[in-house]
């Protein structure tokens, strides 16, 4: 089904994967200083019952953030 979906809008993305790549960039980068904020190396902390509530507030940025992504991958650039 996603192929499908996929190969139907295919034609409407304009701006393609290097916008989406900058945009990803740029979501990493501020989930970096989210948790060096923090006190905490992205990329070292696990789930679990122990994971601080910073963590899951970067985490909950950086998913918002790659979502817009999808976004800035279908706009058309001039």
């Amino acid at each position: 089904m996603k192929l499908c979906l996929t190969t139907i809008l295919a034609p409407f993305c304009i701006a393609g994967p290097l916008s989406y790549g900058i945009c990803q960039t740029g979501c990493n980068a501020v989930v970096v200083a989210c948790y060096a904020g923090a006190g905490l190396t992205f990329g070292t902390v696990t789930g679990g019952a122990g994971v601080p509530a910073a963590a899951l507030a970067c985490n909950a940025g950086l998913g918002v953030c790659m979502a817009a992504c999808v976004a800035a991958g279908c706009s058309p650039t001039p």
